[in-house]
């Protein structure tokens, strides 16, 4: 399927990330004609950003519903191949864009080992800042309407249990019901990419400081 409005979103999301000097360790786009999905996913280093923090990983999730919606209040878009599909045509949906973004934790500069201490201690102190951290992302984060959440994975050595995998996860939903043409779009999604920017440095700057009075505690 050819998805000429997402593409657009695509080239956009890469465009502003060279414009501000952000590199990205990856960039790719995915498509899943069984669903009839489409996404794109792009990761970027923290090793300069954060002592405790492996990477920021942003994904933008789309679908043919939500592009044939878009196709049919666009200007110039006549000839969109959606517009053809009349399963597509007759459905009716708002064109809001997912996006997730995820924090990676490092779980060795996170979970430091205390030679004096003994059993679960490296979960347990895991435990108590991960907590400070939800509590203050809840508040940088509560003027949007999201989800956050943990994933972690836990696993087990001669010095007792820790968190073998860190991920805090934030789901964004933004609508995109105003923009007349591509380059209203575009406009849109420079301005909500640079606002997800901020909110992401915000976290990774309030959990660096989080962080090192845990360690140093």
């Amino acid at each position: 399927m050819h998805y000429p409005i997402f593409n657009s979103i695509v080239n956009t999301v890469e465009a502003q990330l060279v414009k501000r000097g952000i590199k990205t360790t990856k960039f790719r786009t995915w498509e899943d004609n069984k669903i009839h999905a489409t996404g794109l996913e792009f990761i970027i280093s923290l090793d300069h950003a954060s002592d405790y923090m492996e990477s920021l990983s942003i994904n933008f999730d789309w679908d043919s519903f939500r592009e044939t919606t878009m196709a049919k209040e666009l200007e110039g878009m006549d000839s969109h191949p959606f517009l053809k599909i009349e399963t597509l045509t007759k459905s009716s949906v708002n064109p809001t864009i997912d996006v997730e973004m995820s924090w990676l934790f490092d779980i060795n500069s996170c979970q430091p080992q205390e030679p004096k201490e003994t059993g679960n201690y490296r979960i347990e102190k895991a435990g108590k800042w991960m907590e400070s951290i939800s509590k203050k992302v809840n508040d940088l984060l509560a003027d949007d309407d999201i989800i956050t959440r943990w994933h972690i994975e836990i696993d087990g050595d001669e010095n007792g249990r820790y968190l073998s995998a860190i991920n805090l996860i934030s789901y964004f939903q933004y609508e995109l019901t105003s923009p007349n043409s591509l380059k209203e779009i575009q406009h849109l999604v420079g301005r909500k990419l640079h606002d997800l920017l901020l909110k992401a440095n915000k976290v990774i700057f309030s959990s660096n400081k989080i962080l090192d009075e845990s360690i140093a505690a």
